[in-house]
Order: structure tokens, then sequence, then C-alpha cells
């Protein structure tokens, strides 16, 4: 939770933790303020697992701004059961065809990640 000076909440962000993984999902906030986003969904994140020795913070699915933060692209995946047979056959069809963007999408967020790479 993120306070401000006059000790109000202003925002908040739902983390899952395992004893070994810090999962981020979901964030909120009463008001804007400058990188408020990111002290609430990553720097407070990986404090945390930092000082409870976690193995792994998952901050979340998408964004290109997380890679330029230092976190790997990680595929995520869902499931859902959709009862409509045509509506789940276009769904279906798209994401046979969503799946070779993401790949290529992948590849080219790794190839930005801060890190050096040996060659």
């Amino acid at each position: 939770m993120i306070h401000n000076a006059q000790d109000e909440l202003v925002a908040s962000a739902l983390y899952f933790v395992s004893n070994t993984h810090l999962y981020g999902r979901y964030w909120g906030a009463l008001s804007d303020y400058d990188g408020l986003h990111f002290e609430a969904c990553y720097y407070q994140g990986i404090e945390y697992a930092i000082a409870n020795q976690l193995n792994v913070f998952d901050a979340g699915a998408q964004g290109e701004h997380k890679v330029a933060r230092g976190f790997y692209p990680v595929q995520t995946y869902s499931s859902h059961v959709i009862e409509h047979p045509a509506f789940g056959d276009a769904i279906a069809h798209f994401c046979e065809q969503e799946q070779a963007h993401i790949k290529l999408y992948m590849e080219q967020m790794t190839q930005q990640l801060p890190y050096k790479t040996s060659n």
C-alpha cells in the first residue's frame, strides 16, 4: 500500500505469495502520481521478494515497460470454456494465428533486455 504525505492511502497492489514465488496481478490508485504504477507494481514487489529471499518475482502479464526494468518476458496461459460453438471456433482460430505473433514478440522483447549477453 502506498500513502501520500498526509498518510492517506493512494494506491495498492495485489500480490500472491508462496514459499518461493511472488506473483503481482492487479493494482489500483485513487490519485495520479508520476511513477506510482512502477512503485506499486514492481519496486515494492522486488523489495519484498529480496527481503523474503523468494526465488521468483513474476510481475504479471503484458507490458514492454517490464522488459526495460529487467523482467524477462514470460508466456502466460489461461483456460476458458466457450459455450457457443461458433464463437469457440472463432476464438480458437484467432488463438492459433496469435501464437506465431506472440512467439516473435517474445523473441523481440528478449533482445531488449538490459543485460549483457556473452556471444
